[in-house]
């Protein structure tokens, strides 16, 4: 299993790479990544919608994806047309999701006949709409709330500290793990890998942004050491609560994941939900710290 996991991601690593190359010479619209992520938006949809079927018969995954898509795409808005390059404008993602509420609530007046259980498949739609469309809303801003160029830098350090995070609560909890996290809801987690998760996201944190800078940007020094070691260590707290918050949906229908995207790693959602968690984290941190030393 393990050897088919490197495989999987020998492949899926260079593309993503490919999308990104793409893209950061596509200009600040960022027309590659937006395709990008409304392809995992779909996908992502399309697995909550199967994933909850079985108890929400009646979910309408066609109108969900699109006020999914709606919502990412208003998030793009401020940034078309090369303005608001290292600003935060989420007034149109505001309006949107009021617009999906909305959308969602009279589709289902539309459709009503007898009373009892539309408010829960209601709140059920929009919950997965919110969980894959503000989350990833929110997530992509990272492209550029430290400047345009610094976008892929941004992103990148996402991604390395949560995925470092479940390589360090791993081995960690393998070697050292006795006391259990959560154990009627993921029972294999444990204290000792949340410390591990901890050092491993830290330490990503801190090596690719005092390193990677410069690579990306022309001239720019190494974020503070002591705020990238926080940066990483947060990341890793709300990627484990990510992952821990998908676990409850599955363990709440009974199933161990979302789907079968590749044998080995279970549905998208299974690989995304650290980061869709700890994106708008790592959001409000570049927002709130002086971790973009080049913008000063």
């Amino acid at each position: 299993m393990l050897a088919w996991r490197v495989t999987i991601s020998s492949i899926l690593i260079p593309l993503l790479i490919g999308v990104f190359y793409l893209d950061a010479r596509a200009g600040q619209s960022a027309p590659w990544l937006l395709a990008f992520i409304l392809l995992l938006a779909g996908r992502s949809v399309w697995e909550l919608t199967e994933l909850l079927r079985g108890r929400f018969p009646r979910l309408h995954f066609p109108l969900m994806a699109v006020c999914a898509g709606a919502i990412i795409l208003s998030g793009w808005l401020p940034h078309w047309g090369g303005v608001g390059a290292a600003t935060l404008n989420l007034t149109p993602l505001v309006l949107c999701v009021a617009l999906v509420l909305m959308a969602l609530s009279a589709f289902e007046a539309a459709r009503f006949q007898t009373p009892g259980g539309t408010t829960e498949l209601l709140a059920v739609e929009l919950l997965i709409v919110l969980y894959v469309g503000v989350l990833l809303a929110l997530t992509t801003q990272l492209r550029w709330i430290a400047g345009s160029s610094a976008g892929y830098l941004l992103i990148g350090s996402l991604v390395l500290c949560t995925k470092g995070a479940d390589v360090g609560a791993y081995f960690a909890g393998k070697r050292f793990g006795r006391h259990q996290l959560a154990p009627i809801l993921s029972p294999k987690k444990t204290w000792e890998g949340v410390f591990g998760a901890l050092l491993g996201g830290a330490l990503c944190g801190w090596l690719w942004l005092h390193f990677l800078p410069p690579v990306f940007i022309s001239g720019a020094g190494p974020c503070p050491g002591g705020l990238a070691l926080l940066y990483g260590a947060v990341l890793s707290l709300f990627g484990m609560l990510g992952d821990l918050c998908e676990s409850l949906l599955k363990r709440d229908v009974d199933r161990k994941d979302s789907a079968a995207l590749f044998p080995g790693f279970g549905g998208l959602l299974d690989i995304l939900d650290s980061v869709l968690f700890a994106g708008p984290a790592a959001l409000l941190m570049w927002q709130l710290l002086p971790l973009a030393t080049w913008l000063h």
